[in-house]
C-alpha cells in the first residue's frame, strides 16, 4: 500500500487463478508418462518459472497461460520480467487490448507513466471499452494532460451512471491536479450526485478542501464517507491530516491509528503516526 495513486487505480484484468495449480495441472495433463520422481519438492520454487513456460510451449495459443506466467512475475515483484512477457505476448497479438490494459498496468506499478499511458492509448483505439477509457483518462488527469477532458466526455456521452460518475471524476482529478481546486470540487459532488458511494469522490473532494486550507469542511466530507463506509482507511488518515492542521495533536492519532487497523501496511498513515510520537 506504499504506493497509494491519487486517481483512479488501473484496471488490470489478469485471471485470478492459482497459478501454481494451474501449472501443475497442465504440466500433468501434457506429461503424464513422464515419471515422478522428476518432481522435486525441495525445488518447486526455483522450478515453477520453468515448468509454466514449458507448458505455453504445448499450448502456444493459450492467452490464459501467459496471462497467468505475467501474473506469477508480478506477484513476485519481477515486474521487467513481467514487462518482457507481456511484450512478447503482444508480438504474436499486437491486436489484444487486453494484453495492452496488462502491460499498461504493469508499467504504470513500475513507475512507467509514460509507456503505461502509451499502451492504454493502444487498447483504446483497438477497444474503446469504457473500463480503458478511465484508466487513460485517469492517467491523463494525474499528468496534467488535457486529453483527460476529452476521454472524460466519451464516458459522458454514454449517459449511464457508472460511466457518467467516472467522468465527472477524471475531470475533477485533472482541474485537482491542475490546481483549479473548486473546480475539481463542482465535479467531484457532480460525481457523487450519481453514486453518494464513491469513496474516491469523497477522498478527492476531501483533498481539495485541505489545499485550500478548509480543514473542517474536508473532515465534514470525510466523516460522511466513513460513515458510508467505516473501513474506509484513507477517509481516516485524511482525517488525521486535517485535525493535524487545526492543532488536534490527539486526535489526529487516533485517526492514524484507525486507518492502520484497518491497513497494517498503510505507509503513509505509520509515518505520520511516528512523526507526532505515536504508536
Amino acid at each position: 500500500m506504499s504506493l497509494r495513486p491519487r486517481a483512479l487505480i488501473l484496471r488490470m484484468q489478469i485471471m485470478k487463478h492459482s497459478i501454481l495449480i494451474l501449472a501443475v495441472l497442465f504440466c500433468l495433463a501434457a506429461c503424464t508418462n513422464k515419471d515422478e520422481e522428476q518432481i522435486n519438492e525441495s525445488s518447486a520454487t526455483t522450478s515453477v518459472e520453468k515448468m509454466m513456460k514449458d507448458v505455453i510451449e504445448q499450448f502456444p495459443d493459450s492467452v490464459l497461460l501467459k496471462e497467468n506466467l505475467i501474473q506469477y512475475y508480478r506477484d513476485s515483484g519481477y515486474f521487467d520480467k513481467a514487462i518482457a512477457s507481456a511484450g512478447g505476448a503482444l508480438k504474436k497479438d499486437s491486436n489484444n487490448a487486453r494484453l495492452w490494459d496488462i502491460k499498461a498496468t504493469l508499467h504504470f506499478e513500475n513507475g512507467d507513466t509514460l509507456n503505461a499511458t502509451r499502451s492504454l492509448e493502444r487498447a483504446v483505439q483497438i477497444i474503446p471499452d469504457p473500463g480503458y477509457i478511465m484508466s487513460l483518462g485517469s492517467l491523463y488527469a494525474q499528468t496534467k494532460n488535457i486529453k483527460a477532458l476529452e476521454m472524460a466526455d466519451l464516458l459522458l456521452v454514454n449517459k449511464q451512471t457508472n460511466t457518467a460518475k467516472e467522468g465527472f471524476f477524471i475531470k475533477g482529478i485533472y482541474y485537482a491536479y491542475t490546481a483549479d481546486k473548486d473546480k475539481a470540487i463542482s465535479y467531484f459532488d457532480r460525481s457523487l450526485a450519481l453514486d453518494y458511494t464513491f469513496m474516491f469522490a469523497y477522498r478527492e473532494k476531501a483533498i481539495a478542501l485541505y489545499d485550500l486550507g478548509k480543514y473542517e469542511e474536508a473532515i465534514k466530507v470525510l466523516t460522511k464517507a466513513i460513515t458510508l463506509q467505516n473501513n474506509f482507511d484513507e477517509g481516516y488518515y485524511w482525517r488525521g491530516r486535517c485535525l493535524e492542521k487545526l492543532n488536534k495533536t490527539n486526535e489526529a492519532i487516533e485517526e492514524y491509528r484507525t486507518a492502520l487497523l484497518y491497513s497494517p501496511d498503510f505507509v503513509e498513515a505509520k509515518e505520520a503516526l511516528a512523526k507526532l510520537g505515536g504508536r
